[in-house]
């Protein structure tokens, strides 16, 4: 396991983080398992951890909380505010109000006096980043957050973000994670590019696609049980949007042609797709996502992998670089997209 330096900050995180989305009823509701897969990735030397209070509504915080109760001084421990967390209104979001509340009720299901990397978990478009990056500040001053970051922001708003902090004179945004896979490499265009000029660490999260890069799903057959899509092979959640599902071929063709790079240069195509990700020199670690044992030991079997530059170039034949795949979903609806914002009302008559 390598170890690289989390921005400017001068912390050292392991070159895999192990995402706890799937720990909880959205994916393994066994605590017992989860704690055990926490503690062999902790014994493997990862000693990065992400999550989140939306992860099955908390559930995976509490699970984290409890696992790392004996060993949290071996972890930097992150999560993430953002979602709707109730029925009010104003349970979610970027505003003051909001997060003072989140990061108490995340530190209480940590089981915490500490999160070391609190982070943004989507742009509020509807919150003046002064507001939210102040409110963060303050927590920062007040020692229930070391260190702020930030999650799925195009990179305008990454810049913004940065010169909103100096303006402000507030802590600003030391990490960004966002979705960057051999599917999802649009972010290589401006997004990467601006976290390395702004010094700012990059955890990416869905390096393997939502399951896909693991080879999981194949042409012609319906997806096995406990798969993210539904009896109807339509995707359900995750990294690819319900609009491409199982009967579209540019998958499958992709998936053919790298599993044949892969086997060329005697990986799987597990480790293929997370080398590919932690080899850029952008990544500061890699999220891996595991709901079982089975999983973490095969993300782990790539951690220390290096790609050759035959290797990279053969993938780039596949998915061009600074492309997507059809049917890729980065969650980043602009508002100014959106038909009001075009001068065309929300929905037109029949």
């Amino acid at each position: 396991m390598d170890y690289r330096k989390l921005g400017t900050t001068g912390v050292e995180v392991s070159s895999q983080c192990l995402g706890a989305m799937m720990f909880g009823t959205f994916g393994n509701p066994d605590h017992d398992e989860c704690a055990r897969i926490i503690n062999r990735a902790l014994d493997a030397g990862i000693n990065f951890i992400d999550t989140a209070d939306v992860y099955s509504r908390g559930e995976s915080e509490r699970i984290v909380g409890q696992a790392v109760k004996s060993r949290r001084d071996e972890v930097l421990l992150a999560t993430k505010c953002f979602y709707p967390m109730g029925e009010d209104r104003n349970m979610r979001g970027g505003s003051r109000r909001w997060i003072v509340r989140a990061v108490e009720d995340s530190l209480r299901r940590l089981g915490t006096d500490h999160i070391d990397l609190y982070q943004v978990h989507k742009p509020d478009w509807d919150t003046d980043l002064e507001e939210t990056l102040g409110a963060l500040t303050d927590l920062v001053r007040q020692g229930k957050v070391l260190y702020l970051g930030s999650s799925s922001f195009p990179a305008e708003w990454i810049v913004e973000a940065q010169w909103a902090a100096s303006r402000s004179g507030s802590g600003r945004f030391v990490c960004e994670q966002p979705q960057y896979s051999v599917f999802a490499r649009s972010v290589e265009q401006s997004v990467l590019p601006a976290c390395q000029r702004h010094r700012m660490a990059v955890i990416s999260w869905s390096p393997l696609a939502g399951g896909w890069l693991t080879g999981k799903y194949r042409r012609g057959e319906q997806p096995s049980a406990g798969s993210r899509f539904d009896p109807g092979g339509r995707f359900m959640q995750g990294s690819v949007s319900d609009a491409d599902d199982l009967a579209s071929p540019a998958r499958f063709d992709a998936l053919d042609a790298l599993r044949e790079i892969a086997g060329q240069a005697g990986l799987s195509l597990t480790e293929l797709a997370l080398a590919f990700v932690g080899n850029h020199p952008a990544i500061t670690s890699t999220i891996i996502g595991p709901r079982t044992m089975q999983h973490l030991e095969d993300a782990l079997s790539a951690a220390d992998v290096r790609l050759g530059t035959d290797v990279l170039d053969a993938v780039d034949k596949v998915v061009p670089p600074g492309s997507d795949m059809p049917g890729v979903d980065h969650f980043l609806p602009y508002p100014a997209l959106q038909p009001e914002s075009r001068r065309r009302p929300k929905s037109r008559p029949s």
